[in-house]
């Protein structure tokens, strides 16, 4: 007897370390088995996923930064065309990761979907460099007939490109992300850190990108300028591929955009009836139903309760809820299912006013640019071009976020007693009132360099415009990474990847809203023969209006974001 109790005592206190020693949030391992923590994730596995995201970061903008003088020098296409076929193909490089994060979340799985992607991504930069090599390759051809099999050869591969970081963007984030147990405080605070290591390793390749990638380009031709990225690519996915055996990997759930629709559609067919009173009689499977396997159930909400209606048991659903027959269910959801549309709608309102924050870091490339064109581009015996001043941008976020992560972090910790040091919604709050105070700067400086022009004085200094980029820096620095953090820690575990393509297509839609904000301020301020606002020659116009209006509307973003976060109820999640 004794010896057996001693043998039950021993169990009971091996049991806890059994249990540590598998993950609590359902991840496998590359068997197929329970992962275990020791041998799998954490920084071990997410080395190799940043890596792949420099890779990445470093090829993509290596073609994306020049493709326009490509265009225009090799091809001799139009500065209007040219324009157009860059902007159209970086849209398109924009809205892809929403088709690539629903293949991810319903099929084929985040590693395969970023695995295949990559694949997809080295074919079409090896296409862009055989566009440029096809001259050396075949000798006699007409000009004309060569300059078309480029340009057949070239689009082919930059659409290639961009359906493979469709799949790659949103995944890479995401699987990165669930390289860390959401059960488990310790590797949920490293899990935050994530994100701004994402971020650091983004603006580090498009910085090289920038410099030494264009530099070979201008330097060494086109057919070595676009072949690097290529391989540079494909080193990427060797590490990505190489560390597989180290990774946590989620099992598919099935498509969550055929789960939305089924709570909208069954809600529709019950819109004449009231919710409920009692919410014991909306509909919910047992722990153990086949239906629930492997799904987080998420606890019931008293908001927007019209979606509750699908989670109501009519007479005709009876002999569905006592299992006596099987369960349609485009008539009758389960509460989990209802909730998770529920968070998709509260982050779509968050997503509406984070959108802005985009139309306004869009300046950096585009009225920031011109208003630096209208200055002194000298400083000393320095030519200073003025696209190049986003360096400031990418060098404050690349500087920051380490300060961020390692000093403020641990501090703010200590003051709040929050994981994160401060909430994610605080993060981006704060990030779009850097926003406001960087038009406010622009602002300023273009009162000034536009007085000095009327006063025909020397002109401005170009370096005047260093702070505007500089709080840009630190806004994306804020924003960006905390609505990347917010989107993936409040998904519903279906949705994971498509949320993190929402809030990287935020940055689409914020250009999309500043070429629609330009063109009505042009139609509205150029009537009548007046220059405008933003006229080409900026001494007749008045940017510092267009700047003033940017900060106004960016003061008015901020209010009904605050509004709406006041409302936004968090579901907890690491």
């Amino acid at each position: 007897m004794a010896f057996a109790e001693q043998q039950e005592h021993a169990v009971a206190l091996l049991q806890p370390k059994v249990e540590e020693a598998y993950t609590t949030d359902g991840s496998l391992d590359i068997d197929g088995n329970p992962a275990l923590k020791h041998c799998t994730g954490g920084w071990r596995a997410c080395r190799s996923i940043l890596g792949a995201e420099f890779c990445y970061c470093l090829a993509y903008y290596g073609i994306m930064y020049n493709l326009v003088t490509y265009l225009t020098t090799v091809l001799h296409q139009s500065n209007v065309a040219a324009a157009k076929n860059v902007s159209t193909w970086q849209a398109t490089c924009f809205l892809t990761p929403l088709a690539g994060a629903v293949v991810a979340d319903s099929y084929w799985g985040r590693y395969c979907t970023m695995v295949v992607s990559c694949c997809v991504g080295v074919i079409g930069m090896l296409m862009a460099a055989l566009s440029a090599l096809l001259p050396l390759l075949i000798k006699n051809s007409s000009t004309l007939s060569m300059t078309s099999a480029q340009e057949i050869i070239l689009f082919l591969g930059l659409y290639m490109i961009a359906f493979g970081v469709g799949g790659l963007r949103p995944s890479l984030l995401s699987f990165g992300a669930d390289q860390f147990d959401a059960g488990d405080p310790s590797e949920c605070m490293n899990k935050c850190s994530l994100f701004n290591w994402y971020i650091f390793t983004m603006n580090c390749g498009s910085l090289i990108s920038t410099t030494s990638m264009v530099w070979v380009q201008d330097h060494y031709g086109w057919a070595l300028g676009l072949g690097i990225p290529a391989m540079v690519l494909a080193v990427g996915l060797s590490c990505l591929v190489a560390a597989s055996p180290t990774y946590r990997y989620q099992t598919i759930r099935g498509s969550p955009l055929t789960r939305v629709c089924q709570v909208v559609v069954a809600a529709v067919c019950k819109f004449s009836m009231a919710p409920p009173a009692d919410l014991a009689l909306l509909y919910e499977l047992p722990e153990d139903s086949s239906y629930m396997k492997g799904v987080q159930r998420i606890e019931h909400t008293t908001d927007l309760r019209f979606f509750d209606k699908a989670a109501v048991v009519m007479a005709s659903d009876e002999e569905v809820a006592q299992s006596v027959l099987p369960r349609n269910p485009w008539r009758l959801c389960v509460v989990t299912q209802v909730e998770e549309l529920k968070i998709l709608v509260r982050m779509l309102l968050l997503w509406a006013s984070i959108v802005f924050f985009y139309t306004g870091t869009s300046q950096v490339s585009s009225t920031f640019v011109e208003q630096g064109m209208a200055m002194n581009t000298h400083v000393g015996s320095i030519h200073v071009p003025p696209a190049t001043l986003a360096t400031f941008q990418m060098l404050t976020t690349i500087v920051l976020i380490p300060l961020y992560d390692r000093v403020f972090v641990p501090a703010a910790r200590r003051l709040t007693g929050k994981e994160k040091g401060i909430s994610d919604l605080v993060r981006i709050g704060a990030g779009l009132a850097m926003l406001v105070l960087a038009m406010a700067a622009a602002a300023m400086v273009e009162t000034k360099r536009a007085g000095t022009a009327k006063m025909a004085l020397e002109k401005t200094s170009i370096m005047w415009l260093v702070p505007q980029y500089v709080l840009v820096g630190i806004g994306e620095l804020l924003a960006t990474v905390g609505q990347l953090d917010f989107f993936y820690s409040q998904a519903p575990p279906a949705m994971k990847t498509v949320c993190t393509a929402l809030a990287l297509l935020s940055i689409a839609a914020g250009g999309y809203l500043n070429s629609l904000v330009v063109t009505a301020v042009s139609w509205a301020t150029a009537t009548g023969g007046r220059q405008g606002w933003i006229p080409d020659d900026l001494d007749k116009g008045h940017l510092d209006r267009f700047f003033w209006m940017m900060a106004g509307l960016g003061c008015l973003n901020l209010v009904a974001f605050t509004s709406c976060a006041m409302r936004y109820k968090s579901r907890k999640a690491c």
